[in-house]
C-alpha cells in the first residue's frame, strides 16, 4: 500500500506549462490544476516503483520530483519539480 498526502510536502516554486502540455489538457477538457494538486500531495501517479521511492527520499533530500500522469489514452503529462524548489514544470514526454 502507498501513503498518499493530504496536504503539499514541498514547495512547487513557479509553474510553468509548455504549449503542447496546455493544449493536450485543453483539448480533453482537463485542467493543470486537478495534475497539480495530485503531484503536490505525493501522488507520484503512474511512476514505477523504482521512481517512487525515489520521489520518496527527494522530500528529505532535496532531488528532482517528477510524476506522471494520464490525460488521454494516448498522452500522458509530465510533472516535474526541480530540486532547487524553484520551479515545478507541466510538460509532455516529447517536450523533455
Amino acid at each position: 500500500m502507498i501513503a498518499i498526502r493530504e496536504k503539499k510536502s514541498f514547495p512547487l516554486g513557479q509553474v510553468l506549462i509548455t504549449p503542447p502540455a496546455e493544449a493536450v489538457l485543453q483539448e480533453a477538457g482537463r485542467t493543470f490544476q486537478e495534475f497539480l494538486d495530485r503531484h503536490a500531495s505525493g501522488d507520484w501517479g503512474e511512476v514505477d516503483v523504482d521512481d517512487w521511492n525515489a520521489n520518496e527520499e527527494a522530500l528529505t533530500s532535496g532531488a528532482r520530483l517528477m510524476s506522471v500522469y494520464t490525460v488521454t489514452d494516448k498522452q500522458k503529462i509530465w510533472i516535474i519539480t526541480e530540486s532547487d524548489r524553484g520551479c515545478t514544470t507541466l510538460l509532455l514526454p516529447d517536450d523533455y
